[in-house]
This record gives C-alpha cells, sequence and structure tokens, in this order.
C-alpha cells in the first residue's frame, strides 16, 4: 500500500504535525482539531509506503490512521524521557 500524503504543522504548538492523504487533503479531519491548527501550514508532501521511515512515527501506524480516520496526529516528544526527573 502506498499513501500520497501531506504533512502540515501548527503555528500554535511546536513539534505538533497532521498527516492526511492528499487526495483527501483536509476534509477528513474534525472541525475541533482544525480549530487546535488554526491555520495549518503545508510543510510537505510524501509518498509513504511499508518501506519509507519516519525520524517520529511508525509508517504502519501512520498509514492505517489516514485510512481508517482520515488523518495522523503526531503530538510532540515529551520534554523529558520517562524515567527521567521533571
Amino acid at each position: 500500500m502506498k499513501i500520497l500524503c501531506d504533512i502540515y504543522k501548527t503555528a500554535s504548538k511546536e513539534g505538533m504535525y497532521l498527516y492526511v492523504s492528499r487526495e483527501d487533503k483536509l476534509t477528513r479531519v474534525p472541525e475541533f482539531l482544525l480549530q487546535r491548527f488554526a491555520k495549518p501550514i503545508l510543510v510537505t508532501t510524501m509518498l509513504l509506503s511499508e518501506k519509507k521511515k519516519l525520524a517520529q512515527a511508525d509508517v504502519l501506524k501512520v498509514m492505517s490512521e489516514i485510512v481508517d480516520n482520515g488523518f495522523y496526529l503526531q503530538m510532540p516528544p515529551p520534554l523529558y524521557p520517562q524515567g527521567e526527573p521533571k
């Protein structure tokens, strides 16, 4: 399976990204999430496949979420790795 994917960021939250299929664009993203993004900023378009490596997410999970829900929301990484004091 392959998905042509648009990736958006938001100016309001560093490290938060929204992955959607290029075909559907933002039409399947819930309204409350679009409001949180305010004005989504297109970062890039890429072809996702089982062999593609992503820096912060499992490509199979991303693809599954896009097919099932219409989007994948990547949250910023935690400030402190698990096990370290805050």
